[in-house]
């Protein structure tokens, strides 16, 4: 549902790309390996034929490439890392919206993309290049902002997402624990994409955005009182580092943040 009403800015269409959705999975007599991944298809396909169905919009390239790809291999939950993206999408071709709502939005990889949309990984980078061009300034670079590599990863290992969380982690990633984290359970120290996406995955279930140092970091909550907090450091849309504090005055100071809120 979330994903749809991004794409169409309509919540009834959306309820309706929805239903569709799930008819075509009842009437799927195949096996399907991926149900986000081939749901998340499904709904972005459908969207993209209602967009160019409904909407006069402005014509663009064909941008297929000779061969056609496969679906995409991993879910994006409804439950969207990125809260505001009310902008002008009139303006926008429908795959122009597609490509800026998912890599935008919900922190789709530009290979991803092009799956999606059938064309290629740098054709999708255009499309979305193109429609930041249109609805207010371009980002100097095309990776994400350090508050949605945290919300990512953390809507990645909430999901057990292992191959988004790899994406996520730099290849010298490191996870390490304050003195107080480790006394109440906390690793002291993992080393190494493969380990730490591994210790994370299907795990933070309890954690919540919260500010940390007043950078966009999660905090593990038991009863409604923060016992951890997770603070990141990301470096080039990539996280290098995560460290476990549980020192009190720090956790006293925690502030609860909105997904997709990267202000204090």
């Amino acid at each position: 549902m979330a994903l749809a009403a991004r794409i169409l800015g309509d919540r009834g269409e959306a309820e309706d790309i929805a239903q569709l959705a799930w008819l075509r999975l009842h009437k799927n007599d195949g096996v399907i390996d991926n149900l986000p991944a081939w749901l998340t298809t499904v709904t972005v396909r459908l969207c993209l034929d209602r967009l160019k169905a409904n909407t006069p919009l402005p014509t663009e390239p064909d941008e297929r490439p000779d061969v056609s790809t496969g679906p995409a291999d991993e879910a994006v939950l409804a439950d969207s890392v990125a809260g505001a993206l009310h902008v002008v999408m009139d303006r926008l071709s429908p795959k122009e919206r597609i490509a800026f709502v998912l890599h935008e939005s919900f922190g789709f990889e530009f290979h991803r993309i092009a799956q999606l949309l059938e064309t290629t990984p740098a054709a999708a980078r255009k499309l979305a290049s193109r429609a930041r061009a249109k609805v207010g300034p371009a980002a100097e670079e095309d990776e994400l902002a350090d508050w949605e590599v945290v919300d990512a990863f953390l809507l990645a290992a909430r999901t057990g997402t292992f191959e988004r969380l790899t994406e996520l982690l730099a290849p010298d990633v490191v996870v390490v624990g304050d003195t107080a984290a480790v006394e109440i359970g906390t690793p002291s120290r993992i080393e190494g994409r493969a380990p730490v996406a591994t210790f994370f995955n299907g795990a933070a279930a309890s954690a919540l955005p919260v500010f940390v140092a007043h950078r966009p970091g999660a905090a593990w909550f038991d009863k409604g009182t923060a016992r951890v907090a997770f603070d990141f450091t990301v470096e080039h849309g990539r996280v290098t580092r995560i460290e476990f504090r549980a020192d009190p005055v720090l956790l006293s100071e925690q502030l609860r943040r909105r997904r997709g809120n990267h202000s204090r």
